[in-house]
């Protein structure tokens, strides 16, 4: 395994995405800090036109946009406890009781964002207008919601695998 290129380009691309992460979270905070000093401009160039007669369609955005300056720190949770699992696993230690913790951690971030995805979906579906439709994908993937299932069964497998490796290594 350790000549494997998976873990290499795993490391790089997870490290990648931590990096993209926070620089999409500074533009969706920096889209709507301009959404409040440039109210006029920002709405025209996002479609709405004028705020006034759109003033729910403006508050729905913003809601919207408060979502995903929140869901940045979560999505920087599940990359950077995924870096870390690969690391153990590049170092010849993957079955610990600290990854298995971070896949419980992992589980529930994703859990928060499939969570905030619903908000983002309520909130786009209760503003949007016939002058001004949101378009959210609003499909139930239930493979998001399995994969979240199958990280918190894969979490205890890890916590008894440590476990009985502990057991034996007391053995010997």
């Amino acid at each position: 395994m350790r000549h494997s290129t998976v873990f290499p380009a795993a490391r790089v691309t997870l490290r990648v995405l931590i990096v993209l992460n926070g620089i999409l979270g500074a533009l969706i905070f920096a889209l709507l800090a301009i959404s409040f000093l440039a109210q006029e401009w920002t709405w025209r160039a996002l479609g709405v036109g004028a705020v006034a007669g759109h003033e729910g369609v403006v508050t729905g955005m913003r809601a919207i946009m408060v979502i995903g300056i929140l869901a940045t720190p979560i999505a920087y949770v599940v990359l950077s406890r995924l870096l870390r699992i690969v690391e153990s696993v590049r170092t010849g230690e993957p079955f610990t009781m600290d990854n298995a913790m971070r896949l419980r951690t992992i589980a529930w971030a994703l859990l928060g964002l499939e969570l905030l995805h619903i908000c983002v979906v309520g909130i786009a579906s209760a503003v949007s207008t016939k002058q001004v439709p949101l378009r959210i994908n609003a499909n139930f993937h239930p493979i998001g919601w399995l994969a979240i299932l199958l990280l918190f069964v894969l979490a205890e497998v890890f916590v008894e695998g440590t476990r009985m490796r502990e057991d034996l290594e007391g053995v010997v």
